[in-house]
């Protein structure tokens, strides 16, 4: 085989895995309805993903050196085919949750194997082009997977979107591919050292984990609330459109993010953030689909475009031989913000309201910001140590 096809059949199998992950979204409001539930169990059973990823983050982030990096891929692969045959079967919130949680462990266990395994099938010393590989073909997926059951609803409303047969088609074909790729640590799956890894934190982890935590928050909100804040007035099936603009257009600035420093792109991302924000929650308070579209697309330029490819870059350089952990920690740090303030958030809107949910959410967003800039001086280009 062709070894310059081995990056694109990894980045294929990364595609479907993130694909697989919000192929549900456009749902949810079904979802909630098929059990009477409300805003809250939504984002609590939206949340089970992050209790599959972080435990395997905490505890299993180099499990790829261990068992090898083919082997955790196709588990991830097998994870994702699970989840979504059991949402075809179930359509109810109580078991989004079990789908969820499995969804959280196949891409934890992506997340912590894809960057390495990308630079290790390229063969190159440049970690940029991996970086771009990785964060390209999973910034695709996340956003692809609403945006195509979307399209599926809008011709034909059911709870089994064509979009759940066609990711299916798609896993099973990338498991194939993948079956072929070559295993590039086999030294390390065969020995019998510890599975148990705790993720790499250096300062580096820890401040563009920060950008990527209020980052992903403000992505969860958009993919868990705004569904629901849309079928109150009546523009439910948007909620895919606004899912896949809040994530893949993200690429579209992913070019420019690449030619900067990792720090300034962090930066430039947390500032396009901010009135994205501001955009959203108004848009939302008062049914306006256009504001709401907009500010998804902002946010997408904000948290996949520059922060996302700024931050797994500057981790990624930081790390040295610790890639792997170092990978897992931060996107340990951006899974916690995928849940904890998403579900703060719909615990206030069944509480009191949307308008306290948004103003509280954006201050929860201004302080995180203005946390980050006043430390960004703890950057320091550092090597991991063995």
């Amino acid at each position: 085989m062709n070894t310059k096809k081995y990056n694109k059949y990894l980045a294929f199998a990364l595609c479907v895995i993130t694909t697989s992950v919000n192929i549900q979204g456009p749902l949810y409001a079904l979802y909630a309805r098929n059990d009477g539930y409300g805003v809250l169990a939504t984002t609590i059973a939206f949340s089970f993903y992050v209790l599959g990823v972080v435990p395997v983050l905490l505890a299993f982030g180099g499990l790829s050196d261990r068992i090898g990096r083919k082997k955790t891929i196709l588990i991830s692969l097998g994870l994702s085919i699970a989840a979504t045959t059991l949402m075809l079967f179930y359509p109810y919130t109580r078991v989004l949750g079990v789908a969820r949680f499995m969804l959280g462990v196949g891409t934890a266990l992506m997340a912590a194997t894809a960057t390495a395994y990308m630079i290790e099938l390229i063969g190159s010393s440049d970690t940029a082009q991996a970086t771009t590989w990785v964060t390209a073909s999973t910034t695709i997926g996340f956003g692809l997977g609403p945006a195509l059951t979307t399209v599926s609803l809008l011709f034909y409303e059911t709870e089994q979107p064509a979009s759940f047969f066609l990711l299916l088609a798609s896993a099973i074909l990338s498991t194939f591919l993948v079956w072929r790729l070559p295993e590039t640590s086999p030294e390390r799956s065969n020995t019998t050292g510890s599975m148990l890894k705790l993720p790499y934190f250096n300062r580096e982890v820890v401040w563009y984990g920060g950008g990527i935590f209020i980052c992903w928050a403000t992505t969860g909100l958009v993919l868990s609330i705004i569904p629901s804040v849309l079928a109150t007035h009546g523009l439910a099936k948007y909620a895919g459109i606004s899912s896949m603009l809040a994530i893949s257009c993200g690429l579209l600035f992913q070019p420019i993010a690449r030619k900067l420093n990792p720090q300034l792109s962090s930066k430039i991302g947390i500032l396009i953030l901010l009135p994205a924000y501001a955009l959203l929650a108004w848009g939302a308070l008062n049914a306006n689909l256009l504001a709401i579209l907009l500010a998804a697309f902002l946010a997408s330029s904000s948290c996949y475009g520059f922060v996302y490819l700024g931050g797994l870059s500057g981790v990624t350089k930081s790390a040295g031989n610790q890639q792997a952990r170092a990978s897992a920690g931060y996107f340990l740090m951006a899974y916690m913000g995928f849940s904890v303030p998403v579900i703060f958030t719909g615990l206030i809107v069944d509480q009191y309201g949307n308008a306290i949910a948004f103003y509280a959410f954006g201050l929860f967003l201004l302080l995180g910001a203005l946390i980050l800039f006043a430390s960004q001086s703890m950057l320091k280009v550092e090597r991991a140590l063995d």
